[in-house]
């Protein structure tokens, strides 16, 4: 059993960032000592480990959440309700990729359409036509 210090360091995170955890039920101490401190072990490294790699893949805070979970009860759920978890995720980050697609895309025709010439005035650039232009 250690302390939160030495939780944070073992995981590379702030003291601060683990009571983030325990706040938000990610995580909960193995126990306290005599004096109220906080006792983590080994498990509660694996469980910010867990975090740390769901948080690297994208997934919200209320999704690694419910992952933990179903990790602790892992007999009572199946494999489809992980999926289905990882499944929502890659919808939406399909999802901005074409939205950014198409920002892109818009973005570098009004800048292409611009000469950028340092010796014009402002007053007819493109680029502020193109965002000016109500059709």
């Amino acid at each position: 059993m250690f302390q939160i210090g030495e939780l944070a360091k073992r995981c590379g995170v702030t003291a601060d960032t683990l009571r983030f955890y325990e706040k938000n039920l990610l995580i909960q101490p193995a126990g306290r000592s005599d004096s109220g401190y906080r006792l983590y072990n080994e498990e509660n490294q694996k469980q910010v480990s867990f975090i740390l790699k769901a948080k690297d893949l994208g997934l919200s805070l209320d999704e690694i959440k419910e992952l933990l979970e179903i990790k602790l009860e892992a007999t009572e759920h199946s494999c489809s309700e992980v999926k289905s978890i990882t499944s929502a995720k890659l919808a939406l980050i399909d999802e901005k990729i074409s939205e950014l697609t198409r920002i892109r895309g818009a973005l570098k025709k009004i800048n292409d359409a611009c000469c950028g010439a340092d010796n014009d005035d402002a007053s007819h650039c493109s680029i502020l036509a193109a965002l000016d232009d109500e059709a």
